[in-house]
């Protein structure tokens, strides 16, 4: 289905991999630490951001002095905790399988590079990508298009023969901005 292209890149939460529910246990627990709270849907927009966006979010709408950055590492390390036991990859890892071998693949995300590489060697997925791009690997995140550039950059395709698999509004703005088609995998 995706033969006319010479690269796919995949977001990953969300998108191949199931860990949105646990991303959202993670917040509530931390916030809760700091008796904060958060709305779902106003997170659930900013899916692909870096963890640190969110954070300042959340404390600009709680109107709280928390370091941005602090709470991020905080619901980081709450996340590690718990994702491990469980995550589990969603339907679309079934085109990453059909073409491995075939088209040279690449994981664009939001998540931290460490954390995408320890998720995809965990469910011993990581062999199926030539590269993955993580948000401490860019400057500007998604929307920007820097984190699928560089992603076309590392499998050696020009970003106009890519697709992009992508479960979030800011990153089909930065499909849409690389020069790449998409795929919304919410439409499927």
């Amino acid at each position: 289905m995706y033969d006319r292209y010479e690269g796919l890149i995949f977001d990953m939460d969300g998108t191949i991999l199931d860990t949105e529910p646990t991303h959202r246990k993670a917040w509530h627990e931390v916030l809760a630490r700091h008796g904060m709270q958060f709305d779902e849907r106003s997170v659930i927009g900013l899916n692909g951001s870096p963890t640190w966006r969110i954070a300042e979010v959340i404390i600009a709408s709680q109107q709280s002095t928390l370091d941005p950055f602090e709470l991020a590492s905080e619901k980081t390390a709450a996340l590690k905790e718990m994702l491990f036991d469980t995550v589990r990859p969603l339907p679309l890892i079934e085109v990453v399988k059909a073409y491995k071998g075939r088209r040279p693949m690449a994981v664009g995300t939001g998540s931290e590079h460490a954390m995408a590489e320890a998720l995809l060697q965990h469910l011993g997925l990581r062999n199926y990508f030539d590269a993955v791009v993580g948000a401490d690997d860019v400057q500007r995140h998604k929307p920007e298009p820097e984190t699928f550039i560089r992603c076309a950059e590392l499998i050696n395709v020009a970003p106009s023969r890519c697709v992009v698999f992508e479960d979030a509004d800011f990153g089909i703005q930065a499909a849409q901005a690389a020069g790449m088609d998409f795929v919304d995998v919410r439409q499927l």
